[in-house]
């Protein structure tokens, strides 16, 4: 008997019923390839489709085609070549023939070593090997998929390619790892995709996102996208080699924060949003010219809701469709490098929302998150908490943390909320938490990732900065690990924030009454490595603008911003301002706006965005103004103990370089002959004056700077008598140092 007729070859297994009704956990059991004798039984399963014939490829002929026999009416087709040969689908659709590879010929797809890493939460290039990779198998173009659900009975890939139908393509799972993988051929970049899932009790959920997309669908719609995986033809070479020298903790560090949307609206379009080409050809120059050294980006990770300015990330390994594609950020990132600026990016991996197509009950269990909303639930956001002690999300959230770093060449990541992330009863009442295994509130196992984290960026992208968002007194926040620390680069000076702005916010009448506010951040200013952060936190929520947060009257306001301003960029730690801040922006910040632009056509918004220029340029160019930073030897004190004028008096300093004498007034009273210590004699320059006329202040000072006399004072052996102007911050130096 001829084996061609044996109808064996089209009888079906008892798993094909599952097949052909959705629920199929292996789809790779029935079809593609199946040996049978001389020949392999090829079976199809094309819904909907007219016909599917077999293109057969011989070594030395042309190929030919074959009927295959349709063997159910919901369209599962049953064929045979010649055993161990290639061919091709051929498939009758209502609009036309399509010709493909079959993706059921194809074999395993991630190596063991990758399933091993994965599992064990230590794989580094998971934005390389989980998600959609474009790729070229056997010589056949096409994308691989590759998703982590270990839990589901059963995975798709749903797209426009299959009009987003989970029986035609259902994936393989490879059970060490519960990651289910599929190569679909002929397909490419810029395809829609999401993941169909059936859950452990067989229930379908709503289509998925895939957690590891590198590109998606500008919100509101929400598939993912196959990205052009292509390199990048970066031209920052000079940049990347320098890095180390630019982000040492002695160099000058001042961070213009930027909410891209509303930075700058399209000009006659007051909803519209810039895309990367356009904030290439504006932002970069304007930071340039500002003298900032590294932009902050709020986070541009994909989500969902532009009302959480971008902090409740489902995305975390994509840039946001809403500013262009991928490539194009890597060409924003490039062009900031060859600007001379650094790129830091917002960076969330407290929490995630709970959107129906995000990870939220991925694969029908908590996956993601925790499953007792006394770990899992955040109050204060309504948003889920990832779980840390899986070694597959730290390895997820530590693969998103390299993407950014690696692939776009960013400097640096600010890691949002890390003070949530600690402490298990952070904005929990009593009863609303579970205690650690040793009954403490710490988060150990959140601890345990962040340092993790923290380790894994310093060996693989040395030079980069790691800062946290830590609002409490956690110790050794940025201290290495191998001392105890957390490892992080820098951590935001919370209290230095809250106290100086409650300070200024006072009337100048009752400030000789809150001294210690103004002064307590210096009792424990090297403890950590900081960041002075006026971020976007301090201009929401009803808080006002920083300068409606000064009081007074319109002048008074203007000058006690001017003032706070000189007072930051000479107090030790490094430079963070939200964007509007530099033009005297006098309402709060929204994100459906702009910053106030038309400031720059009034005296106060002009002379305060002059300030902040000059206070970043002098920030640079002084080594006293950086280079001891975060050590006690770049901070003297010479006066802080003139409660009644409310007047401070200090030195910084850098070892081999002039220091620089800072003199506060925070009250608006001029003081005509206030003498100051100096550690030297001879003229003393003034480098700064924040009252003076080039900034719309009164212009009253000492005329370009003092002499110092030979008469002690505050410990020194020589001092000046000084005007110090009302409510101003005065810089001096030494003559022979200008």
């Amino acid at each position: 008997m001829n084996v061609a007729s044996n109808e064996s070859v089209y009888s079906l297994p008892p798993e094909a019923e599952d097949l052909l009704r959705g629920t199929c956990p292996d789809p790779f059991a029935i079809l593609g390839r199946q040996p049978h004798g001389r020949l392999d039984i090829v079976r199809a399963f094309c819904p909907d489709a007219r016909a599917v014939r077999l293109v057969v490829q011989r070594p030395r002929s042309a190929p030919i085609e074959r009927a295959m026999r349709r063997v159910d009416e919901r369209g599962l087709y049953v064929g045979t070549v010649p055993a161990g040969a290639r061919y091709r689908l051929k498939i009758g659709w209502a609009d036309g023939w399509e010709e493909t590879e079959d993706p059921y010929s194809f074999g395993l797809l991630l190596g063991d070593l990758d399933l091993h890493l994965f599992a064990r939460g230590d794989h580094r290039d998971l934005d390389r090997v989980m998600g959609a990779q474009p790729m070229v198998i056997d010589g056949v173009a096409g994308v691989r998929f590759a998703v982590w659900a270990p839990n589901a009975f059963r995975v798709s890939v749903i797209g426009d390619f299959n009009v987003w139908d989970g029986r035609r393509h259902p994936m393989r799972l490879r059970h060490e790892a519960g990651i289910w993988e599929l190569f679909i051929p002929r397909i490419g970049p810029g395809e829609r995709y999401k993941y169909e899932i059936i859950d452990a009790e067989q229930r379908l959920l709503p289509p998925k996102a895939d957690p590891y997309a590198l590109a998606a669908e500008q919100p509101p719609a929400t598939a993912s996208v196959v990205a052009d995986t292509s390199p990048f033809a970066w031209t920052d070479e000079d940049w990347m080699q320098g890095r180390a020298g630019r982000q040492a903790h002695t160099a000058p560090l001042s961070i213009y924060e930027v909410h891209l949307a509303s930075w700058r609206r399209p000009e006659g379009d007051p909803h519209g949003i810039l895309r990367w080409a356009d904030l290439e050809r504006t932002l970069i120059p304007y930071v340039v010219d500002m003298g900032f050294t590294h932009i902050e980006l709020m986070p541009v990770m994909e989500h969902p809701f532009d009302g959480s300015w971008g902090y409740q990330t489902l995305g975390l390994y994509a840039p946001s469709a809403r500013f262009g594609a991928p490539h194009q950020f890597a060409a924003f990132v490039d062009a900031c490098h060859r600007a001379g600026i650094g790129v830091i990016l917002d960076w969330v991996p407290a929490h995630f929302p709970a959107d129906a197509h995000g990870l939220a009950h991925f694969d029908g269990s908590c996956l993601y998150e925790h499953a007792d909303r006394r770990e899992g639930y955040h109050p204060d956001w309504h948003t889920l908490i990832y779980n840390f002690g899986r070694n597959e999300i730290r390895g997820f959230l530590i693969g998103s943390a390299l993407t950014w770093l690696r692939r776009y060449h960013v400097d640096g990541l600010r890691v949002d909320a890390v003070a949530s992330m600690l402490y298990r009863d952070y904005s929990r009442r009593e009863g609303e938490w579970l205690a650690n295994i040793h009954g403490g509130r710490e988060n150990l196992e959140a601890v345990a990732f962040v340092r993790d984290l923290n380790v894994t960026v310093a060996e693989l992208c040395p030079h980069t900065l790691m800062i946290a968002e830590e609002s409490t007194a956690w110790p050794g926040v940025s201290w290495p690990v191998a001392d105890g620390g957390l490892g992080f680069s820098y951590k935001w000076n919370m209290g230095w924030m809250h106290d100086t702005l409650a300070y200024m916010g006072r009337d100048p009448i009752w400030r000789r009454y809150h001294h210690s506010e103004i002064m307590f951040g210096l009792h424990y200013a090297f403890s950590e490595r900081f960041i002075l952060p006026l971020s976007h936190d301090e201009v929401v929520h009803g808080k006002g603008s920083l300068l409606e947060r000064m009081p007074g009257d319109d002048w008074r306001k203007h000058a006690g911003l001017r003032a706070y301003f000189a007072f930051m960029w000479v107090h030790p730690g490094k430079k963070l301002l939200f964007m509007g801040g530099e033009l005297a922006q006098p309402h709060e910040w929204r994100a459906d706006g702009e910053i106030a632009w038309y400031r720059l056509d009034q005296p106060e918004g002009r002379g305060m965005q002059a300030l902040v220029r000059d206070l970043n340029r002098l920030h640079r160019a002084i080594p006293a103004l950086h280079r001891a930073d975060c050590t006690p030897d770049g901070f003297e004190w010479l006066v802080g103990d003139d409660v009644d004028n409310a007047v401070f008096v200090w030195l910084r300093r850098a070892p081999d370089a002039a220091p620089v004498l800072v003199v506060c007034n925070m009250t608006p009273v001029p003081r005509p002959a206030y003498r100051v210590g100096v550690p030297a004699g001879g003229y003393w320059r003034e480098l700064l004056n924040s009252d003076g006329g080039e900034y719309a202040g009164s212009g009253m000072g000492n005329g370009g700077g003092a002499m110092a006399e030979p008469e002690p004072a505050h410990g020194c052996t020589h001092s000046c008598v000084l005007v110090l102007p009302p409510l101003a911050v005065l810089y001096l130096t030494p003559e022979w140092a200008v």
